[in-house]
C-alpha cells in the first residue's frame, strides 16, 4: 500500500495520528470514528494556484461514503441544530476548480460550529490567511486545523440516532488552526490559533497559543518532519501574517 505521507504533497512536513487518513484530491482529512468527524484536516491553500482559473462555490454538502455509515455525520445531523455545518478546510481555499471546490462540501470536513463563531471571526483567521497566502514571498502556504474536545468539560452532542441515517455528533468545544508558510528563500514560519466555539470578540492575536500546547491538546504533533530548530514560530507577532 502506497504511504499517504510520500504522495499527499500537504503531508510533507508531517501530520497527527488519526484512526483513518482519508485522501482527497486536494487536501487530507485524519478522521476520527469516535468523533464522528475529523480529528484534523491537512491543506496547502490552492496549491495549483498557476491554473489561474476560479470555481464557483459549489454548496454541495453531503455525506463521505468514504466512512462506514455507523461512523459518518449525515445532513440530517445539523438540520435544526442551531450549530452551522463548519468548514475546516474552507471553500475559499480551495476555489480553482469545481472538483476541488466540490470536495470541501464533503461533511467529513465539517464540524458543528456556533453561527457567531463561524461566521465571524472563523472567517476572519480564514480570510487572515489567505492574504498570506497571497504575499509575493510565500511559495506554500499549509494549513492544519481540528476539533478541540477538553478532559473534564461535558460534551453535547447534534443528531438523533433514532433517525433514519442518523447519527449523534459531538460538539466541539473550541478549534485550532495552525499555519506553516514557507517562504521562497526556504524559511518556515508558524502560527497557532486555539479559539473556543462561541462569539468572541478579541483580536486574532489574542488567540495566538504555543503549537506545543496545542499539540498536548489534541494528541499529536503537528509538523513532525520538520526539526523544531527549523522552524520560526510567530507567538506574539500575528500581524506578520498579513
Amino acid at each position: 500500500m502506497n504511504d499517504p505521507f510520500q504522495i499527499q504533497p500537504e503531508l510533507r512536513y508531517g501530520a497527527p495520528v488519526c484512526d483513518e487518513i482519508l485522501t482527497g484530491r486536494h487536501f487530507t482529512i485524519g478522521y476520527s470514528y469516535y468523533f464522528r468527524q475529523a480529528k484534523w484536516t491537512l491543506e496547502i491553500i490552492n496549491r495549483n494556484q498557476h491554473l489561474l482559473t476560479e470555481a464557483e462555490r459549489m454548496d454541495n454538502f453531503r455525506a463521505d461514503t468514504r466512512i462506514p455509515r455507523r461512523f459518518r455525520a449525515g445532513l440530517g445531523a445539523y438540520k435544526g441544530s442551531g450549530f452551522d455545518r463548519g468548514h475546516l478546510v474552507a471553500s475559499a481555499n480551495q476555489d480553482i476548480q469545481e472538483i476541488q471546490n466540490s470536495e470541501t462540501f464533503l461533511l467529513s470536513n465539517m464540524s458543528p460550529q456556533a453561527p457567531d463563531f463561524n461566521r465571524r471571526i472563523w472567517r476572519e483567521l480564514e480570510e487572515a490567511i489567505r492574504q498570506l497566502n497571497s504575499r509575493d514571498k510565500i511559495l506554500e502556504t499549509y494549513v492544519l486545523t481540528a476539533p478541540v474536545f477538553y478532559f473534564g468539560v461535558a460534551v453535547e452532542t447534534i443528531g438523533d440516532e433514532t433517525e433514519d441515517y442518523g447519527i449523534d455528533v459531538p460538539i466541539p468545544h473550541a478549534f485550532i488552526k495552525s499555519v506553516l508558510a514557507e517562504d521562497k528563500r526556504g524559511k518556515l514560519s508558524l502560527w497557532t490559533f486555539e479559539m473556543k466555539n462561541e462569539k468572541l470578540d478579541g483580536e486574532l492575536g489574542d488567540y495566538l497559543v504555543s503549537t506545543y500546547d496545542a499539540e498536548q491538546i489534541i494528541g499529536g504533533q503537528f509538523w513532525d518532519r520538520v526539526s523544531g530548530g527549523d522552524l520560526h514560530e510567530q507567538k506574539k507577532n500575528p500581524r506578520a501574517m498579513w
